[in-house]
């Protein structure tokens, strides 16, 4: 539906029309990915292109679309109201990954316009009002750069990472290969909405960078080379970083060895202006950024495995979220807990020790029904974005409203902790020394600010939502008050009397209400007009369909008195506003902290909460040291596809180990289960490190450091891929990624090219990654000759999706057995869609003209055997044809004679009447 357009509209006098497009023109050339907003007091505009934009996106019509000058000087413009605005500014923002300017006319000019405020997808802070409001922040944020360098010969890639939201500052400098695997996992771990690159050349790796880069959805900004450089870099971060005493100094941290990523850090610094911020001074944290402390998951795997949306929009309870890993688990009550569970997901962990930490966290929360309700429906959602406050506090531009929040979240801190205290079940102490113990050293450390609040704020004025300064902490505000108290007694009084003069019922059918815009008025229902019609005592403000709002002259009056002395009051209290805003601000590292043990809490309980709100309740799965080389999954499931309704989910087995195998060749019908059946294992293998439980009856789990996958890779013809050339590019990453404690997991490969290509290709991959990586691995695919590779490598086993005919009609199992599926179900899948039965026909006549004994439809086992028999006959016949020809003298033969040798070999090829060979030969016919 279209967006309601604005009544306002863009009325310039001749002068102003000539100078503002004078000034549009000689404003420098921007990317069509920025777009510039003018703010013109009541109402907004945009022109050029940014005009279409908006009425393409924003009104759906290009009617609204009016025109400054004329002839060749026409400029498109549209005027956009501050509904609009803050609507387009979104959905540029949080949607699009554009970015925005927002310029205002200078001080006493009328053309010369400034851009007072910038915002990226990485960095909203000047636009949180706009963006958010009064609600939370649920969306995550964050700002890289790549600096690429060498050392002693090895490509060296530096990246700097910056978190202006959560005041976070990261390095990391590693060594990588010509796919940039390290930098991709990197990508998806961090999840930075957007990269700074040098202009220009960046060499021979330039293109493959940028082609990593356009896997992941965020927007790249290229910079001058110049920012790119460390050289006032120590004595910038020494102004940001908060260094604790006896540290040594900021010079002093080893961070500042990495060359290359502070270089790249050093570039965002400059395009976040966070140095042109005096609040930001001292409230940085600086760290390495180690790739190998998570598993490094690519951004194919992470599409693969659903475990977020893959649009640009990444806010909370979309429609595209329930259909996720992300979906499923954010149960979370606070908007630091939704930004940290997405953080987990993205960064699953491989220390066992921390993963087992997490998983008994859960448990204990799991086990006990009170304790779950206690957390989630009393306490959690009533705590707010911690982070947001802090950064307000820390820029001093917090209000009474904020710090009541903040104070009436430390008060109910200590209920929280004897609510966990009351638990006595399984894990009582690593819940003591994770939440209750730090939340009650945290309660202690804002104690002072506890007492601050309490002295100076009104606290019964703020429980009726207006935050003021308490009247007897200042005597001119006690005389204030008392005015305002007098003058409230006497407009209600008003109500009485007007109440009387109608002969209405005060407080029911006449009210009296307050607003901003109006103040104070009486309000009738559309019913009762009658009793004001022609009364010269009151006048109407405005009719709608709530009634009709009006007033007398006395009230008029009363109110007036009351504004001036409610504006006198908050001028007053300014002064004193701002000395508890400076107090305040003294705590905000305090309050980072308690957001912080507040979110873990938060994502524990969701976890919880998830893995008993499932159809089928999770179990917690036994983790192994990595390197035991054994995975045992009982019963596996899907956790998004059981969630759907009229879905019967049917659980299947998968086992790694010197037992059962390490790759596994998954062949059947299409439809038949097999791409679910790898989700589900790399799903679970996820969710298990990242902490949660997993959607299994019984769960072993050796610890993997890598999970990559390829699964149906789709043309990308923007960036000139195609489908066959973007399942090559996920593949090759694979290889050069993989190693024993990957997992891997390839869905139909190879099929974008001829068969024999195709096939080929696929063989040699499967045989590289069973005989050289020995990763864990899933290998689905079509490729029924590819079963025979068991037969050859002992760690590969076969397994196949069931199905069954009878009377011509496919019947899906969607179960997984040991052994291959040793025929095809293509022609049936397409009657399933229900394909015209004249082609159909057509179909079958066609592949039956191409079958013979060797490709019969008997799949018994003495069928198999037989077919297996042939082809390794056939085979035989094949190698010893090839090592004839290769011994035919071609020197001394003319080129008849050696015609008709070769005629000679093939007839005695033939002779053999081999059905391999008669399949092969027909085929080639």
């Amino acid at each position: 539906m279209a967006t309601v357009q604005p009544k306002e509209q863009l009325s310039l006098d001749g002068v102003s029309e000539q100078g503002f497009l004078a000034f549009y023109r000689n404003l420098p050339e921007k990317p069509n990915t920025t777009v510039r907003v003018f703010d013109r007091g009541e109402y907004y505009t945009v022109h050029g292109q940014d005009a279409v934009l908006a009425a393409k996106d924003l009104f759906r019509t290009n009617s609204v679309i009016k025109h400054l000058g004329s002839g060749s000087n026409k400029l498109e413009s549209v005027v956009l109201s501050r509904l609009n605005f803050e609507s387009i500014v979104r959905d540029l923002l949080l949607v699009k990954h554009y970015r925005v300017e927002l310029y205002k006319l200078k001080t006493g000019s009328k053309n010369d316009w400034e851009v007072e405020y910038k915002a990226s997808p990485g960095n909203l802070s000047q636009f949180e009002e706009v963006l958010f409001g009064n609600a939370d922040q649920t969306v995550t944020t964050g700002v890289i750069a790549i600096k690429l360098g060498s050392d002693s010969g090895q490509r060296m890639v530096g990246v700097g990472y910056v978190d202006a939201g959560g005041r976070v500052l990261r390095v990391s400098e590693f060594q990588d290969g010509g796919s940039f695997s390290n930098l991709a996992a990197l990508l998806v771990q961090l999840g930075p909405r957007e990269c700074l690159l040098p202009t220009g050349d960046l060499g021979p790796d330039g293109a493959k960078l940028k082609q990593v880069l356009s896997r992941s959805p965020l927007l790249v900004t290229e910079r001058k080379r110049t920012e790119f450089s460390n050289k006032d870099a120590g004595q910038d971060l020494g102004r940001l970083v908060r260094v604790k005493s006896g540290a040594g100094g900021i010079m002093a941290r080893p961070e500042l060895d990495k060359t290359h990523a502070i270089s790249a850090l050093a570039a965002v610094i400059k395009y976040l202006e966070l140095l042109g911020d005096e609040s930001n001074f001292g409230q940085y944290s600086l760290s390495s950024y180690d790739l190998s402390q998570f598993v490094r998951l690519d951004a194919s795997a992470a599409r693969a495995l659903h475990l977020e949306p893959q649009g640009s929009d990444n806010t909370i309870n979309t429609t595209a979220r329930s259909h996720t890993i992300l979906g499923l688990l954010d149960k979370c009550r606070t908007p630091l807990g939704h930004r940290t569970i997405l953080q987990w997901l993205r960064q699953p962990l491989v220390d066992i020790n921390k993963i087992n930490e997490r998983h008994d966290l859960v448990e204990a929360v799991v086990s006990s029904v009170e304790l779950r309700h206690s957390l989630g429906g009393e306490h959690l959602r009533r705590v707010p974005d911690l982070a947001r406050l802090a950064r307000k506090l820390a820029r001093k531009s917090g209000t009474l409203q904020d710090l009541y929040r903040l104070y009436q979240c430390i008060q109910r801190l200590p209920n929280l902790c004897d609510a966990i205290a009351r638990y006595d079940g399984p894990h009582t102490a690593s819940l003591s020394a994770v939440f209750t113990t730090p939340l009650m050293e945290l309660v202690a450390d804002l104690g002072k600010f506890e007492e601050m609040i309490e002295t100076t704020v009104d606290m019964d004025q703020a429980a009726q939502g207006e935050y003021v300064i308490k009247p007897d902490f200042d005597d001119t505000l006690g005389e204030l008050r008392n005015t305002m108290t007098g003058l409230d007694e006497e407009i209600q009084s008003q109500l009485r009397r007007a109440a009387k003069d109608l002969s209405l019922d005060p407080g029911k059918s006449i009210k009296l209400e307050s607003n901003n815009q109006f103040g104070y008025f009486f309000r009738i229902t559309l019913k009762e007009e009658k009793a004001i019609r022609n009364n010269r005592t009151y006048h109407i403000l405005d009719t709608n369909k709530t009634g009709v709002r009006f007033r007398n002259t006395r009230l008029q009056d009363l109110n007036q008195q009351y504004q001036d002395a409610r504006q006198e009051y908050a001028g007053q209290q300014k002064a004193i506003v701002d000395e508890i805003m400076n107090i305040a601000a003294g705590y905000v590292e305090v309050i980072q902290t308690l957001g912080e043990v507040l979110a873990t809490l938060d994502c524990i309980y969701a976890l919880a909460s998830a893995a008993v709100s499932g159809p089928v309740p999770y179990v917690r799965p036994k983790v192994l040291a990595k390197g035991s080389g054994r995975m045992h999954l009982i019963g596996l499931r899907h956790p998004c596809l059981e969630v759907q309704d009229d879905v019967s989910f049917i659980p299947n087995d998968c086992s790694f180990g010197p037992d059962a195998g390490r790759f596994h060749i998954i062949t059947g019908p299409n439809m038949g289960g097999k791409s679910t059946f790898l989700r589900s294992v790399g799903v679970a293998v996820l969710m298990a490190q990242m902490g949660s439980f997993v959607a299994c009856q019984e769960a072993e789990i050796s610890i993997v450091d890598t999970v990559l996958a390829r699964v149906g890779a789709g043309d990308c013809l923007l960036k000139g891929v195609s489908t066959f050339m973007a399942e090559m590019l996920e593949t090759a990453s694979i290889l050069r990624s993989a190693n024993n404690d990957s997992l891997i997991i390839i869905d139909e490969l190879g099929r974008g090219t001829s068969t024999y290509d195709g096939f080929g290709l696929a063989w040699a991959i499967s045989e590289h990654i069973a005989k050289e990586l020995g990763s864990y691995c899933l290998f689905a695919t079509h490729f029924h000759e590819l079963t025979t590779l068991a037969d050859e490598v002992p760690s590969v086993r076969n397994f196949h999706v069931t199905a069954t005919t009878a009377h011509g009609a496919l019947t899906l199992l969607y179960k997984v057995k040991p052994g291959p599926c040793d025929r095809s179900f293509g022609i049936h899948v397409a009657e399933l869609a229900n394909f015209p039965p004249s082609v159909i026909e057509y179909a079958k006549r066609k592949a039956g003209e191409l079958e013979d004994d060797f490709g019969d439809e008997d799949d018994s086992e003495e069928a198999v055997k037989r077919r297996k028999l042939q082809r390794q006959d056939g085979e035989k016949l094949i190698d010893e044809f090839l090592a004839k020809a290769a011994a035919l003298d071609i020197d001394s033969l003319t080129d008849k004679e050696l015609e008709e040798e070769m005629a000679k070999l093939r007839e005695q090829v033939r002779a053999s009447d081999n059905p391999y060979i008669r399949h092969l030969l027909k085929t080639e016919d």
